[in-house]
């Protein structure tokens, strides 16, 4: 694991090691999408990992899908996570901010404005989403107009700058996952047939002029975007054209000079080799299902420049420590994943230190 261990750049940040926490939803902000209290005190115990990538968070109320998932467009979210991002800096942690747009992965019940969601095109994902009423079948979404589109573009825009005022190095696109971006990119979830539909590049344009705002905004150095090509959650399917979608994608992805590219992995080794050389900039590898004993071979055989982990984060965090000195690893309770209240699977997973001072 000697390369997992070498110093890495991204963007402007010099980190440690190759490792980074890779962004998973935990649902415990406030009503108002204020990070919770014990944000801060959960990223910050994982700050060892290097760069901390935040779980989903919406750029608007249309944005939303889930209960208590924070949100990062007024002045009190801000001021949450600039509270979350001191704390990680501190603690010698480094953290991007993933700006997560739902589009029809959502239910008017956990959203704010309680309004229908917003999608490329009327068509309904087929899954159920959990409610305050129990498990419910996700509506048929309104499609987005080209000025709808416009609006949307404008507050991931707002959103980043948002990130960056709370504290945030920078901020990653989720373009990944059954969600808004990835739906334009879906060919039975885009039927669009105007400048957003059809073809290949209409296929990838709104991912791309929503990099471009963010970058104008913000700057390419502090941008990073997250594909997931072949993932089918929330009911997308890519169909045939789906890897010449992600290879133009990731060619004009890499025109802006981004801070990385991060992708969600699920087994089509010949696409993942193609986005490899066609991606100069550091590339991330997130490889679900990975076993421990495997989680540097994709930067040993230079496939990847980082690993972003999530389970393993989550339940351990000083999990660099015990990668290092080849320590147990927590098991992850995952009956505690999303939601609820207190530190219960969330703030009180223990350090190898901890547990043997309790031995001791």
């Amino acid at each position: 694991m000697d390369k997992l261990w070498s110093k890495m750049r991204i963007g402007n940040l010099a980190l440690p090691h190759r490792l980074a926490m890779a962004p998973m939803t935990r649902s415990r902000a406030q009503e108002d999408g204020t990070p919770g209290e014990l944000s801060s005190l959960y990223y910050a115990q994982r700050a060892s990992m290097g760069l901390i990538i935040s779980e989903g968070t919406q750029p608007s109320d249309d944005g939303q899908g889930y209960l208590w998932s924070p949100g990062i467009y007024t002045e009190r979210h801000i001021e949450g996570w600039k509270k979350v991002t001191d704390a990680v800096h501190e603690a010698g942690g480094f953290m991007y901010i993933q700006l997560m747009h739902v589009g029809r992965m959502s239910h008017p019940d956990n959203t704010p404005h309680h309004r229908q969601a917003v999608a490329p095109s009327a068509i309904a994902p087929g899954v159920e989403m959990f409610t305050a009423k129990g498990m419910q079948e996700i509506p048929v979404p309104r499609e987005l107009s080209e000025e709808d589109i416009q609006t949307t573009i404008a507050d991931f825009r707002k959103a980043a700058s948002a990130a960056i005022e709370a504290g945030a190095d920078g901020v990653e696109i989720h373009g990944a996952n059954g969600y808004l971006i990835h739906q334009f990119i879906g060919e039975n979830s885009n039927k669009r047939t105007d400048k957003y539909g059809g073809s290949i590049e209409n296929r990838a344009r709104f991912a791309i002029e929503i990099t471009k705002a963010i970058v104008e905004e913000i700057g390419a150095e502090r941008t990073g975007f997250r594909i997931s090509p072949g993932v089918p959650l929330g009911g997308i399917e890519e169909g045939e054209q789906g890897p010449e979608v992600y290879l133009h994608l990731v060619k004009e992805l890499a025109q802006f000079n981004l801070a990385y590219l991060h992708v969600m992995h699920v087994g089509n080794e010949t696409l993942l080799h193609e986005i490899r050389s066609v991606w100069s900039n550091p590339l991330l590898v997130n490889r679900a299902g990975r076993a421990l004993e495997n989680i540097s071979v994709d930067i040993d055989n230079g496939v990847a420049d980082m690993v972003p982990v999530g389970v393993w984060s989550l339940a351990n965090p000083d999990l660099v420590e015990r990668l290092k000195k080849g320590f147990p690893l927590n098991e992850a309770d995952r009956t505690t994943f999303f939601g609820g209240n207190g530190s219960m699977g969330y703030t009180d997973y223990p350090t190898m230190k901890e547990l043997k001072s309790q031995e001791g």
